[in-house]
């Protein structure tokens, strides 16, 4: 393990990944609030919403109004989830700029998540990926149950790690390793960062943690002990997946943050402001916000 790399960036999914799962669904208005109080905090990568059908993620209903109506700020990035080419078309007619696209390393999981196998998965990604690139939209890649599937039990690491190289190949500029079920350890999670960075450089990975078994904060120190330095989290830690059943929320970004800068790296964002994001979000959702900081922060 070598020295811990000096700033992160960190990649806020609250705005869909987070919101996707929640019980309340938000109007389009207070979406584009919790954006703005996003940026406000400091905070470049939002993903904003996702193009997939209302009728199996219905709290992403709308991403198109969104995107159209969301105000671009200079330096401010706002990837959407875009799972096939149906996506892809409404992304592009939303004036996305960023697309994220997925991938399940368990065959279970592919076929509950996108009814299709990895096989099928990747060579529909594949298309995809090209198509965007030939828009000049980045692509980022996703991975899930990078540690263990709720229906498969444990992943082997070479499996995560061809796949990472696969969406590398097909033009994804960075992989986020996905711990769905939030079952990793630190040490799992060093295994894996070992085994993947030996086929993909790690300045091109970012890790994506659930906080189910309380392990978030620390699967992030032990990634970026690893060397990487890009971290997914969800602000009032808000999240889980559909598809993954007794999968709690993301790693809070708030916790993410503290823990960070504790540690003498630089995030550029404000956490007084991050806490406020969390609470007026976790109030609009009628639910108590998640995360110990934001529940221990105290304002002047």
């Amino acid at each position: 393990m070598g020295a811990l790399p000096a700033r992160v960036r960190i990649v806020e999914v609250g705005p869909r990944d987070g919101l996707q799962n929640e019980r309340v669904a938000l109007s389009i208005d207070d979406r584009l609030t919790l954006i703005a109080k996003l940026v406000d905090a400091g905070l470049a990568d939002i993903e904003a919403g996702a193009f997939v059908s209302p009728k199996r993620v219905p709290n992403m209903a709308g991403s198109g109004e969104l995107m159209k109506r969301l105000p671009r700020s200079s330096g401010v990035s706002y990837p959407c989830l875009v799972p096939n080419d149906t996506g892809l078309d409404a992304a592009l007619e939303a004036g996305c700029r960023d697309i994220a696209v997925f991938a399940a390393v368990s065959e279970t999981f592919s076929q509950r998540n996108t009814a299709c196998s990895i096989a099928e998965s990747m060579a529909r990604l594949r298309a995809v990926a090209r198509r965007a690139l030939d828009s000049n939209v980045r692509v980022r890649g996703y991975l899930s149950c990078v540690i263990g599937c709720p229906y498969e039990g444990p992943i082997a690491a070479g499996i995560v790690a061809d796949m990472a190289l696969q969406l590398i190949d097909m033009g994804c500029h960075e992989v986020s390793l996905g711990d769905t079920t939030g079952i990793g350890t630190p040490e799992q999670i060093r295994r894996l960062i070992d085994a993947v960075s030996a086929r993909v450089p790690v300045h091109r990975l970012a890790g994506h943690f659930h906080d189910t078994w309380g392990m978030g904060v620390a699967n992030v120190y032990a990634a970026l002990q690893s060397g990487v330095a890009v971290f997914d989290a969800s602000v009032g830690g808000l999240g889980g997946c559909p598809f993954a059943p007794g999968a709690s929320g993301n790693v809070a970004t708030e916790d993410v943050v503290y823990m960070l800068e504790g540690a003498g790296v630089v995030t550029g964002v404000d956490l007084g402001k991050l806490v406020g994001a969390a609470r007026w979000v976790s109030d609009r959702l009628d639910r108590q916000v998640a995360s110990r900081v934001a529940r221990a922060y105290r304002t002047e």
